[in-house]
């Protein structure tokens, strides 16, 4: 029997934007999402947030905390992920490519002009197809 995976994605905004990255390897080519990757055995979601964004774009965040989960499901991969969806309050350093086989490229952008395709975690939480529906609505400004 297969099961869903587990994904954390690390939400990190400075001015009303959102730090995306465009996603390089054998899941969502392509697509812009924000940090996070394989919650693994024996870590809570908060650390994976933290790790995640370390190993992806090299900024240390702070004050991480959840904020609303997906189910997505890619009829296309034969994949199912859970993701848990993580705020960071705050981060130090500046961002750059810091893991060159999973990110091609990284950028700010306002909520009102992301860049597209979305990978479809990131698409369902903006779309409101998340528990809580108004999880990206709770967003620290």
């Amino acid at each position: 029997m297969q099961y869903p995976k587990i994904g954390v994605a690390a939400l990190i905004t400075r001015s009303h934007q959102v730090l995306l990255i465009q996603r390089k390897g054998p899941h969502g080519t392509g697509t812009w999402s924000t940090p996070g990757g394989h919650l693994e055995l024996g870590e809570d979601p908060q650390q994976c947030a933290i790790r995640e964004t370390r190993e992806e774009v090299g900024l240390e965040v702070s004050g991480v905390r959840f904020i609303g989960v997906t189910n997505d499901i890619f009829p296309e991969s034969g994949k199912h992920y859970i993701t848990l969806w993580m705020e960071a309050a705050g981060f130090s350093g500046e961002p750059h490519i810091a893991a060159a086989r999973e990110v091609t490229a990284y950028g700010w952008f306002a909520w009102d002009a992301l860049p597209s395709p979305l990978f479809l975690p990131l698409d369902n939480l903006i779309h409101h197809k998340s528990l809580p529906p108004d999880a990206i609505l709770k967003l620290s400004s």
